[in-house]
């Protein structure tokens, strides 16, 4: 063991330092064990205390088999050992005796099970505070993955009825403890009780004896772990995320916490070097332009990029040809790079870009002071996407009270904030207005400024519809089903017996009507003849109606097979569906009839649904800070980015060449620059994401 290298992994920060302490001479990695970066094939010996759980690791690699998070585990340790090598670990009973054979197939498929120990429900129960009964497995990887389905894959039941892995059925000597069945929180559960009176120490020395195995020898090689970790380095929080550097003239790779010598040829490194000068030149002068700097300054750092990209390319071509993409497209910033080159359709050099000569962003100046309320409302709304009256205040020099009265009409209190919130007319005077309109009455007996609010919604609610605009079938689900109800008595007067029986029943969680007792109206003239026929009554074609279905017959036969099969019977169906339509029409005529009813339902139909006033979005006030200069957007693409800024959810319905690309960006990049949100995420096939 003097001579070993160890390799350490541990989650938890306290217990990784603690372990680096306790071996100086070990690498400890302070990572998941999901995260960390170790080559396949490589150990000759993974041991732990895995954790256990029912819950899942997320890892691509592994992801499609499902593992919880012990068998994972076991699954990646058996990746990173060399053929022959050794993985023991103790897990959870979960593992050797869970009902799906599936992860013991896969583990047995890629290595020998040497032996296993199972451990008594109270061995960790003075470090760790749990009772659980758990494994020790010792696995010798094979040489490849073979179709292979050893028995204890398989579960058996001891003589006492107890289902376990049958390798413990077949060497009851490796089960330190007896086995019982006790109620757990899964249910009735088997558990490995310890002996009383029995030191584990002895036994478990005793099991292990039992198990026989050795590592064969392999050639000695160099250590590519060690070596690659003697050479990381702490991350440079100045280098970003995902991207190359140049430490002491070297190439390093930042990944999350480590920097790590790049992996590259000669050739390749010496194209990477090019490319990060380019690089930070690129960002220098994006700062530059962002800060204001002077002509002079910016023109100085243009002079310096057009000399690195022209040396560059005269060596190793353009930045978007396949050499320079190997080379270089780990790092985050390669496509920012490729956008320095104005290509045509065919993938050729057309020329540089503007950035090379031309000022590409516009600087965000900050307005200190503006004489009006009105201006300043503009600027709030355009730079804290708000009504914010203390910012207004500090831009006028005024206070909040006097801009509030300048701006009457303009901006609204809203009711029952606190502290108090106002926001503009375009935001109050818009949505379900006739809600609005309710609440501010109610408040405005306690606030009188909210009186303006009650006036201004009054002026703008909908014009309620007459009856003769409200278009309504017999199916539409506002209608009270009292009213169905009527209906139907007044349409096919059902006997005084079925009066009580026959009821119209709505759900509303599933949206379905129901006619309850369809079938006790006997010879109801109205319902088998008027206006049903004598394979379906009224009653089912009124049901199949309100569930906006069309009334079908069907006959049955039975085909050579004997298997019972439906036929539409198109006579008996023209004949139902044109039974619908009377009853369908007879509907639209009734409803409106009863001036009551009529007056009712279109005041429920007003106040339900004629009660949204839609916004009307003005970007006019958006300054855009940082966007090109060369970059005109159109009234309707400014308007449609403060829909995106304020509207919550918005769809972009223009045409083709509209602009919708435009929008998108400019609204991501103000909803950042506002702190509306953190990152934006969009979703764009594949082809597209090169652009």
């Amino acid at each position: 063991m003097e001579k070993s290298k160890l390799h350490g992994i541990e989650i938890d920060p306290l217990s990784g330092r603690i372990a680096k302490q306790l071996y100086q001479k070990a690498s400890i990695a302070i990572e998941g064990f999901e995260d960390t970066k170790l080559p396949d094939n490589h150990f000759d010996v993974v041991l732990g205390n895995i954790p256990f759980g029912e819950f899942k690791v997320n890892d691509s690699r592994y992801n499609a088999q499902k593992f919880l998070i012990h068998d994972y585990f076991i699954a990646k340790a058996l990746d990173k050992v060399r053929a022959g090598g050794v993985v023991m670990f103790i897990t959870s009973k979960g593992t050797m005796d869970k009902a799906s054979p599936e992860v013991r197939k896969y583990i047995a498929q890629r290595a020998e099970l040497l032996g296993a120990v199972r451990l008594p429900d109270n061995t960790f129960r003075a470090n760790a505070g749990t009772e659980v009964t758990s494994d020790i497995l010792i696995l010798q990887k094979r040489d490849s993955v073979i179709d292979i389905e050893p028995e204890w894959v398989h579960l058996d039941t001891d003589d006492n009825g107890i289902t376990m892995n049958s390798y413990f059925v077949q060497n009851p000597e490796m089960v330190l403890g007896e086995m019982k069945m006790e109620s757990t929180r899964f249910g009735m559960d088997s558990v490995c009780k310890a002996y009383p009176d029995v030191p584990l120490a002895g036994l478990l020395h005793e099991a292990m004896q039992r198990i026989n195995g050795e590592i064969p020898e392999q050639e000695d090689e160099i250590d590519r772990i060690s070596d690659e970790q003697d050479k990381s380095i702490p991350a440079d929080p100045n280098v970003r995320n995902f991207s190359f550097a140049l430490v002491d003239g070297r190439v390093y790779f930042r990944e999350n916490n480590t920097m790590t010598p790049a992996k590259a040829s000669m050739t390749a490194e010496n194209r990477i070097k090019g490319l990060l000068e380019i690089r930070d030149c690129v960002r220098k002068l994006i700062q530059y332009q962002t800060d204001d700097y002077p002509e002079e300054m910016i023109q100085t750092e243009q002079k310096n990029l057009n000399r690195f990209y022209d040396v560059f390319t005269k060596k190793y071509g353009l930045i978007n040809s396949r050499g320079n993409y190997l080379a270089f497209a780990a790092d985050e910033s390669y496509f920012l790079l490729c956008s320095l080159e104005v290509l045509d359709d065919e993938g050729k050099f057309k020329r540089k870009a503007d950035m090379f000569t031309k000022r590409t962003i516009k600087p965000h100046r900050e307005v200190t002071f503006v004489e009006t309320a009105s201006e300043a409302l503009a600027l709030s709304i355009g730079e804290k996407a708000r009504v914010d009256l203390e910012y207004m205040a500090r831009l006028t020099g005024r206070t909040q009270e006097e801009i509030i009265r300048d701006l009457q009409g303009v901006i609204f209190k809203v009711p029952s904030s606190e502290p108090a919130r106002y926001v503009t007319a375009d935001e109050y005077l818009s949505g379900n207005v006739r809600e609005k309109l309710k609440i501010a009455e109610i408040t405005a007996k306690a606030d009188p400024e909210l009186a303006a609010n009650v006036s201004a919604l009054e002026k703008v609610i909908p014009k309620d519809l007459p009856a003769s605009e409200i278009s309504v079938r017999l199916g539409t689900t506002w209608i009270p089903q009292e009213d169905i109800q009527q209906f139907m008595v007044e349409l096919l007067t059902p006997s005084s017996h079925a009066m009580g029986r026959l009821q119209v029943r709505y759900t509303p969680h599933s949206g379905d009507w129901f006619i309850e007792n369809k079938n006790s109206d006997v010879g109801n003239v109205k319902a088998d003849s008027t206006y049903g026929t004598k394979r379906a009554s009224a009653y089912r074609i009124m049901e199949d109606t309100l569930n906006l279905r069309d009334t079908r017959i069907f006959d049955y036969v039975y085909d050579e097979h004997h298997n019972k099969k439906a036929v539409l019977n198109h006579k008996e169906t023209t004949a139902a569906q044109a039974k619908q339509e009377v009853i369908k029409q007879a509907f639209g005529d009734w409803i409106w009839k009863d001036p009551e009813r009529r007056n009712r339902l279109v005041r429920y139909y007003n106040d339900t649904f004629n009660s949204i006033r839609p916004r009307e979005y003005d970007g006019s006030h958006i300054t855009f800070g940082g966007i090109s200069p060369e970059i005109k957007l159109r009234p309707h693409q400014v308007n449609a980015i403060a829909h995106i800024l304020y509207g919550g959810n918005t769809l972009l319905a223009h045409k083709v060449g509209a602009g919708k690309t435009f929008e998108m960006v400019a609204a991501a990049q103000e909803s950042k620059r506002l702190g509306l949100c953190q990152k934006s995420m969009f979703v764009v096939p594949n082809h597209l994401v090169g652009q």
